[in-house]
């Protein structure tokens, strides 16, 4: 079991929001997560777990400190576990030269091209990470859920469609919702997976949406907000598609509700507004 180390701890709506770091071994590189913890009452009292996957040039920080989540975690009694968004200290070259690539933008896959082969967020997402929470916190494995923001919204998208069962619902704000056809996920799939573009479906959201088609088998609905006002979405910018996500859905038999919030932008004002929605939304699937 890996040794985990608190960085910080602070009371927060009667629980406790912490950070953790540790030495990763997908990653090859001490990683940091957070992890918000409601008030305890009972002893060997365990909660269910929502696992928050964070945008662009975030780290583990950015939603603990700006989305005000805490009340509505502690209100519902759910552990919330947010990771960083991808290795650090790597050295890699060129993996400081923009802020939509390299660190700060692992885009939650794992990288097979051997450059960039420590970039590996889906399996600490899916695999390390959901370990050492269940080794070290009192939670129910048998009640996780998913969700994130932009890159993260992908991220969650993803691991959600990729691992039946293993998450009991998903959400997203603004996502990267079909990463092969937006100009990020270009640049970012050519890098990290390489130029065939089969395997970049294997972490398109879109793409695996469209597979679950006669599959058969319940999948809860799926809840997307989306800002009229977003910079990478208004005026027919191609960066997040969640109208392609959207239609693929429809036609595999995928619920899926898209929320059009006029007005808004693709910022943590977006993020904090419809927080407490997606609460609700997992908290329906978590507390049953």
């Amino acid at each position: 079991m890996a040794e985990l180390e608190e960085v910080s701890s602070a009371k927060c709506f009667g629980g406790y929001q912490k950070i953790f770091k540790h030495k990763s071994a997908e990653l090859g590189s001490e990683a940091n997560f957070s992890v918000y913890i409601p008030p305890i009452f009972t002893q060997n009292e365990t909660f269910p777990v929502l696992y928050w996957l964070s945008g662009l040039t975030c780290t583990e920080k950015n939603f603990i400190e700006k989305s005000g989540f805490q009340q509505y975690a502690s209100q519902h009694k759910v552990v919330v576990v947010g990771p960083d968004t991808s290795p650090r200290g790597l050295n890699i070259e060129g993996e400081e030269d923009s802020w939509d690539f390299g660190t700060g933008a692992g885009y939650y896959v794992d990288a097979i091209t051997e450059k960039w082969k420590n970039y590996r967020m889906y399996s600490y997402v899916t695999k390390e990470l959901p370990t050492l929470v269940q080794q070290n916190f009192p939670v129910d494995p048998t009640r996780q859920s998913i969700f994130g923001h932009s890159m993260g919204g992908h991220g969650a998208l993803i691991c959600f469609l990729k691992n039946p069962g293993m998450f009991k619902s998903v959400s997203a704000l603004a996502p990267i919702a079909n990463m092969s056809m937006s100009p990020w996920g270009m640049r970012a799939f050519t890098a990290y997976l390489g130029p065939d573009k089969e395997a970049w479906k294997e972490y398109d959201a879109t793409e695996l949406v469209r597979k679950q088609a006669g599959k058969g088998g319940e999948i809860p609905e799926i809840l997307i907000d989306q800002g009229t006002e977003d910079e990478w979405f208004k005026d027919g910018k191609a960066y997040l598609l969640p109208e392609h996500f959207v239609d693929a859905a429809k036609e595999a038999g995928v619920p899926v509700k898209l929320r059009m919030q006029e007005g808004y932008g693709h910022n943590y004002y977006f993020v904090s507004t419809f927080i407490r929605d997606h609460f609700e939304h997992h908290a329906k699937h978590l507390t049953k």
